[in-house]
């Protein structure tokens, strides 16, 4: 695909990051809570992170390896959050990362963006498999993944070391509909 989609909700609108995203990227990403619970968002985090996290998201599009959208909402164009896919065409796999911002919690924005973002994985970048994981002690996450449509298979123990211990992350998966036979 050459030009980067916009990909639309009934709420939100999924589309690219800009480099003018990038102070309320900063400002999102600022929450220590956002930190808590995403394995490569630092704390402190700054205007320069933000800037920097934008530039690697255009150059992982042109390299084919990522596509990840800004979450807004469709009426007003607020930023919400992040989703997107880390790409791994040699097995038509990809792995789903999603953040939302504190004070967007609990209103079924990530599911909603969860789901236009398998769709369009599944649909348009033809892929086969796309997986999640999330810290143990963040079992919001896992509730957005499975109402997604994710099944849970299983936890990696002390998979991760971060912030001076180590993180349970708990696995899931999903298979294009029809496509979860095994190879014979």
């Amino acid at each position: 695909m050459d030009h980067r989609p916009v990909l639309a909700t009934e709420r939100l609108l999924l589309r690219p990051f800009s480099p003018e995203d990038a102070p309320e990227v900063a400002r999102l990403c600022a929450d220590r809570e956002i930190a808590s619970t995403t394995l490569q968002i630092p704390h402190p985090y700054t205007l320069e992170d933000a800037r920097s996290f934008i530039r690697t998201q255009e150059d992982a599009w042109a390299q084919g390896t990522g596509a990840v959208f800004a979450v807004t909402l469709r009426e007003t164009g607020e930023l919400l959050g992040a989703v997107g896919l880390h790409l791994e065409r040699e097995h038509r796999r990809a792995e789903l990362g999603y953040w939302i911002g504190t004070a967007h919690w609990n209103r079924g924005y990530a599911t909603e963006s969860v789901q236009a973002v398998v769709r369009f994985g599944f649909e348009d970048l033809g892929l086969h498999r796309i997986h999640a994981h999330h810290f143990g002690r963040n079992p919001s996450s896992g509730r957005v993944l499975l109402k997604a449509g994710f099944e849970a298979e299983g936890t990696l123990r002390g998979h991760v070391f971060k912030r001076g211990a180590y993180e349970d992350c708990r696995l899931y998966g999903l298979l294009r509909k029809g496509e979860g036979e095994k190879a014979r």
